[in-house]
């Protein structure tokens, strides 16, 4: 299946043989401190920037009705976002994983994009299109 857009994930998940739980992180993208005119030009255009965990959340994927559903919810406890960066985690065939369990994925999810290491994860803009990233020199 071609994932294109969050609720296109969010079928996926319903239909693995193995129970689901998806998890998200949330950022923000802003400029370095130290950027040059040439990254700011960039930045103002959409591109570039640097992301910051803002936020994270697990869900089964029968706790979504889809991603509007997901992009109210994040309104109302969280930060303006640029980005959500989503993984799927597979549990014991109807029983999906706990939260507990979840949670020290998260950990791992929000270091691995503190540090630049993105690509396990699909970014979905907040209109809920995947979108790819790559890194752009200076």
């Amino acid at each position: 299946m071609n994932i294109s857009s969050f609720d296109d994930l969010l079928q996926a998940a319903r239909q693995q043989p193995d129970a689901q739980r998806l998890l998200m992180v949330f950022v923000g993208a802003s400029l370095p401190e130290q950027a040059s005119e040439t990254e700011q030009a960039r930045f103002q255009q959409g591109h570039g920037g640097e992301l910051t965990p803002l936020m994270c959340v697990d869900k089964t994927p029968d706790e979504l009705a889809n991603f509007e559903a997901l992009r109210q919810e994040a309104a109302q406890f969280g930060p303006p976002w640029a980005l959500v960066f989503v993984a799927a985690l597979s549990g014991q065939g109807d029983t999906p994983p706990s939260t507990e369990e979840a949670g020290r994925y998260l950990e791992s999810m929000v270091q691995a994009i503190k540090d630049g290491h993105i690509e396990r994860f699909i970014p979905f803009n907040p209109e809920g299109h995947a979108v790819s990233l790559r890194r752009m020199s200076s």
